[in-house]
Formats: structure tokens, C-alpha cells, sequence
């Protein structure tokens, strides 16, 4: 019997983990960049891209919140909710992470 040395893929901790490692990820491909981190993802970006097209034309993600985690994905950081000018982002970005947290879950990307 032959035994693998792929290890489990490791789930993310959360959704904004999982959602910072798409952006970051994406930014790689799309420059055409090699590397990686050596660690398995229970997922691929296009996974991610296409549970997120999901989520947003079903109506579980607006516009709004789709704008505010693309902008803030690319900051690597989430709005903070008290810095006045990024009040309203913090709220749709907690919103809109509920949503996807809930969705990976059941994929079981998530923990």
C-alpha cells in the first residue's frame, strides 16, 4: 500500500481568512507571479469567485458589500468600524462576511 505525503488541506479560520487569501491570491495570478506558502486550501479561487457570484446574484450580497470587500481585500485589512470616514464599510464588510462565513462553511472550507 502506498501512503501520500500530501498532507490535509487546512481549513481557514474564518471568512475574512478566507476572503484575504482570495484577493491575495488572485493579485498573484493576475500578475502572473509564482510562490506559495506550501499549505493546502480545501478550496480554489475559482471556487471562491464562483460561491461569491452566487451569493450576489441570489441577493445574499449587495453591490455595496461586494465594493466594500474588494476594496478593503486589496487594503489586507478589514474597515474598522471606529474611524469615522470607515463606519458604513465596517458594517457591510461584518455583514457581508456573516454571509460568506455561512455559505463556506457548508463547504467546509471554514472551521
Amino acid at each position: 500500500m502506498q501512503t501520500n505525503n500530501i498532507t490535509t488541506a487546512q481549513k481557514f479560520r474564518d471568512a475574512e481568512s478566507l476572503w484575504f487569501w482570495f484577493i491575495s491570491s488572485s493579485q498573484i495570478r493576475d500578475h502572473m507571479y509564482r510562490g506559495g506558502t506550501g499549505n493546502f486550501r480545501p478550496c480554489e479561487l475559482v471556487d471562491v469567485e464562483t460561491l461569491v457570484t452566487r451569493l450576489f446574484l441570489s441577493g445574499k450580497l449587495s453591490r455595496e458589500q461586494l465594493s466594500v470587500i474588494q476594496e478593503y481585500g486589496l487594503r489586507r485589512r478589514a474597515p474598522h468600524q471606529h474611524i469615522y470616514s470607515e463606519n458604513r464599510a465596517a458594517g457591510l464588510w461584518s455583514a457581508a462576511m456573516v454571509t460568506l462565513s455561512v455559505a463556506a462553511r457548508t463547504k467546509g472550507w471554514v472551521e
